[in-house]
């Protein structure tokens, strides 16, 4: 029997499917699936997301506005609100689904937003301030709390055309690896190939895009 490993991604509209890897098995497991949460009102808690024991990866969507002078900003739709402190309200909820085993990750990116990498010294920067903002760092205004993210997810569609930096900011993100913390790194490139943001080689996690991508 086929074994499809799939993502699934939440948008406001439609819940798309995103084929990944294609392996021999005699069931579907939930280490082969991840879902995109964040962007979908009626997704339900990440508590409750991970409570039906479907996925190995949730990944919280999205940080869409970053790089290139601009202020650091997440947008989780209606789930809560970054500019008073409410988004620190998800750390009890990643907690539970990391106590389940499954890996939180923070995609950058999506769709829309105000994004992009203007040199290396931008990505330095940039992966400097996802590193103690959200993964193992220190600082005094995490968006998520106390909670520490597993990894980052690059979902690159709408940065201006710009595909320099991405990959020397993947560079920069693991090396903050620790004995504590291994970063964990993935991509969504789009469907037309090679895709127009992420053109390099990559090492990391892909999830190959079956659906919700755009056209160059």
């Amino acid at each position: 029997m086929i074994r499809i490993r799939i993502v699934l991604y939440s948008s406001s509209l439609v819940l798309n499917l995103l084929i990944i890897t294609f392996l021999v098995s005699n069931a579907v497991e939930s280490d082969n699936i991840a879902i995109y949460w964040g962007q979908n009102d009626n997704e339900g808690t990440l508590t409750e997301t991970c409570a039906t024991e479907n996925y190995s990866y949730v990944i919280i969507a999205f940080l869409n506005k970053f790089g290139n002078g601009t202020t650091p900003e997440i947008n989780l739709a209606n789930h809560c609100d970054p500019s008073s402190d409410d988004c620190a309200k998800l750390s009890t909820h990643i907690k539970n689904c990391q106590r389940k085993g499954i890996k939180v990750l923070l995609s950058i990116g999506g769709a829309d937003g105000d994004y992009g990498l203007a040199s290396t010294d931008d990505a330095k920067n940039v992966s400097d301030y996802l590193w103690n903002q959200f993964l193992g760092g220190n600082s005094f205004s995490r968006p998520f709390g106390d909670a520490i993210l597993d990894g980052i997810d690059f979902d690159i569609e709408n940065s201006k055309g710009k595909q320099q930096y991405w990959v020397e900011l993947a560079i920069f993100l693991k090396s903050h690896n620790t004995s504590t913390q291994n970063v964990y790194l993935s991509a969504a490139p789009q469907c037309p190939f090679p895709d127009g943001q992420l053109a390099k080689e990559w090492s990391m996690i892909c999830w190959i895009r079956g659906s919700n991508g755009r056209s160059r």
